[in-house]
């Protein structure tokens, strides 16, 4: 077996796992993930929320927010394990689909002799 071969099986098994970042604290009652917190959380957390992370909350919004399909939030956990692995899926295309642009054009350039 090739090592992109055992990469991808890897990076399969992991996004298998996702769902155990909402399992377990469920099961645990312990809230959000730990550093996963948005200005509600921090405002209960904290007592305030900072200003530039005020402002810097507004700046992105995910295309799968809380790695949830838009009105499933309130869906079962098991829904809600499913559309964890969908995020998993496609942030691991979409991140294998960048470097390897990035590599071909960083390859391209090479044989140009800029690099």
């Amino acid at each position: 077996m090739n090592q992109i071969k055992k990469l991808w099986i890897g990076l399969g098994i992991f996004a298998a796992l996702c769902p155990l970042g909402l399992i377990l604290p469920a099961h645990f009652k312990a809230g959000d993930a730990w550093g996963e917190w948005g200005p509600e959380t921090i405002q209960k957390l904290a007592g305030y929320v900072p200003s530039g992370f005020a402002k810097l909350s507004e700046l992105w919004k995910a295309p799968l927010p809380d790695y949830s399909f838009i009105g499933w939030e309130e869906k079962p956990l098991q829904l809600l394990g499913f559309s964890y692995i969908v995020s998993a899926v496609v942030g691991i295309a979409a991140v294998a689909v960048i470097t390897y642009a990035i590599g071909k054009f960083l390859k391209r350039k090479e044989n140009q002799g800029e690099l």
